[in-house]
């Protein structure tokens, strides 16, 4: 069975994304289905009408509560930031249900507040109770029919990202390990299995020497070079390559 992943995506940072993808794709032992949130195509297909509001610090601030919408309410399906980095098998995340059946979401449910008043790019750190709860979030879609279109686009912020739109015995709760919020939190007993960079990552200057960056530009590097890169010289890549292409 394929597992959908719903990955935000903001036209200012679109290599966040794409690293997120390859280390989710690189690490999955079942076959996965990532799906990019792309605002203008939402827009396009009139399932997202918000206007832009000043508080927003990313393109995907609300569209993400539009994924049971997309998914036609139906299985299982994994919404997460763009700003991630996979270090496990995506996999045992969707296996946590088996642990507390019968839950609308999961999430990793921290409980802090930030360090920063700014955050990445210069986006203003909004501060409110359940605080990037949302953006780890797997759903059981059939349980969150509450998340029609027009709710989605009405709604205040506050309602989407509080989870006001489920009962609280509704929310289930994912290891922390799921959701290690990058500079906001300690390290637990526990190896982190994905990574958020909630304050800017290394593909921002100013965050270039952050905690875990060298595992960012790690994945980069894979994702971005050839297999035999590292293994074999470049002359030697490009000859391998050209006799498969004249074979």
């Amino acid at each position: 069975m394929t597992l959908n992943i719903f990955l935000g995506y903001d036209g200012r940072e679109p290599i966040a994304y794409h690293v997120a993808s390859h280390s989710l794709l690189a690490r999955a032992t079942e076959p996965i289905a990532i799906h990019p949130l792309v605002q203008s195509a939402l827009r396009a297909d009139g399932l997202y009408t918000r206007d832009r509001n000043a508080m927003e610090s990313t393109e995907f601030a609300f569209s993400r509560f539009l994924v049971p919408k997309l998914m036609g309410y139906r299985g299982l399906a994994l919404f997460a930031d763009s700003d991630i980095l996979c270090l496990t098998d995506i996999a045992d995340l969707f296996l946590e249900p088996l642990r507390d059946p019968g839950k609308a979401v999961y999430v990793a449910q921290h409980n802090y507040v930030p360090a920063q008043a700014v955050k990445m790019d210069g986006q203003t750190q909004t501060v409110y109770p359940r605080k990037n709860w949302s953006s780890v979030m797997l759903f059981d879609c059939a349980r969150c029919t509450a998340l029609t279109p027009t709710y989605v686009n009405q709604a205040t912020g506050l309602a989407l990202h509080r989870f006001q739109w489920l009962k609280d015995a509704e929310i289930g709760a994912l290891p922390l390990e799921w959701n290690v919020l990058v500079g906001e939190m300690s390290q637990t007993d526990r190896p982190p299995k994905l990574l958020h960079y909630t304050n800017g990552g290394p593909w921002f200057r100013d965050y270039a020497d952050c905690p875990y960056s060298a595992e960012w530009y790690r994945e980069h590097g894979a994702m971005a070079s050839p297999p035999l890169v590292g293994q074999h010289s470049r002359a030697a890549w490009m000859v391998n390559h050209t006799a498969t292409v004249t074979t």
